[in-house]
């Protein structure tokens, strides 16, 4: 009964743990693709290279490495076997760190035919003219994650690519001072910052801003007084409820006219002064007073008896 038992919570376990990972993979992204790279961006070893950059959707990091990256549409025979799949795709290695992707994040794959130069080379090229589809399979070789198909005739150094990282709408990026190639970034950049903009525009000597600053310290003070007034206010009502509570108070009349819990501010200044010195044992620190006790006994132990000589000094 206990190893049936084991056996169901290892089955369950392993089921969580393919769940979560399926889960992981199927968040990344094809984001990004540049089929003809003449002065682009350049590789580890100096060459320009088409390049395929992979998305992470989630907030989470996903782990890419023994998931398939390929252009070959042969893969989407459904009659195919996985060890025939696996062969027509590049299985991304184990074993390298930078195959992990940071939530959001990108990661750029070179489609230059030459997996022996790295992690991050694939093992097909892409053509510069044609149309060109490339897919993401998950590890187990079989499971789509993500495709694209690029199109024919796309111009030196633009790119194919979402127009917001992850949407479904793809743009051709490129050529342009408001759409630029975006390899391992975001694919939507902001260069203009609207708000400064808007100041400079409806607000040029900054008298505007200098208002709105000031009003906000103004404001912000006012609330800090008020806070304390009420604060304040109320500590006063609850000193004297209890210190009516204390003497068996009920009326506030009689409380009025016995002055109880009406106590200055300086009374209990020095109330809290005396606690202060006695818990921490405070005393002569003044260094022009002097402190004299009286001792227990009324003579001088100068005079007494017991502190004469008990031998005559000889000569």
């Amino acid at each position: 009964m206990n190893k049936r038992k084991i056996g169901i919570l290892i089955v369950l376990l392993a089921a969580v743990c393919f769940s979560s990972y399926g889960q992981g993979a199927k968040s990344l992204k094809i984001n990004e693709i540049l089929v003809n790279n003449t002065d682009n961006y350049q590789d580890d070893y100096g060459k320009h290279n088409a390049w395929v950059e992979i998305f992470n959707t989630s907030f989470a990091s996903v782990d890419i490495a023994s998931c398939y990256l390929t252009n070959d549409k042969r893969v989407l025979n459904p009659n195919l076997g996985i060890e025939e799949r696996v062969n027509m795709m590049y299985s991304i290695p184990k074993g390298d760190v930078l195959t992990e992707i940071a939530p959001r994040q990108h990661l750029l794959f070179w489609a230059d035919g030459m997996p022996n130069k790295g992690t991050f080379h694939l093992n097909f090229k892409v053509d510069s003219i044609a149309p060109n589809w490339i897919a993401l399979y998950d590890a187990n070789g079989k499971t789509l994650i993500d495709s694209v198909t690029i199109p024919a005739n796309i111009p030196a150094n633009f790119s194919y690519a979402r127009e917001v990282d992850g949407h479904s709408k793809w743009v051709l990026k490129g050529g342009d001072e408001n759409s630029y190639v975006t390899p391992s970034t975001n694919n939507q950049t902001q260069d203009k910052k609207e708000k400064i903009d808007g100041f400079r525009k409806h607000d040029a000597s900054g008298i505007g801003m200098a208002i709105m600053a000031m009003s906000v310290v103004f404001c912000g003070l006012i609330l800090l007084y008020l806070s304390f007034r009420i604060i304040g206010y109320i500590s006063v009502k609850l000193a004297k409820r209890n210190a009516m509570r204390a003497h068996g108070i009920t009326d506030k009349k009689e409380a009025k006219e016995k002055a109880i819990g009406s106590e200055s501010g300086e009374v209990f200044a020095a109330i809290a002064l005396a606690l202060h010195e006695y818990q921490d044992n405070v005393h002569d620190i003044e260094d022009t007073i002097l402190t004299i006790n009286r001792v227990k006994r009324n003579y001088s132990p100068w005079s007494s008896k017991i502190y004469t000589l008990r031998q005559t000094p000889r000569k």
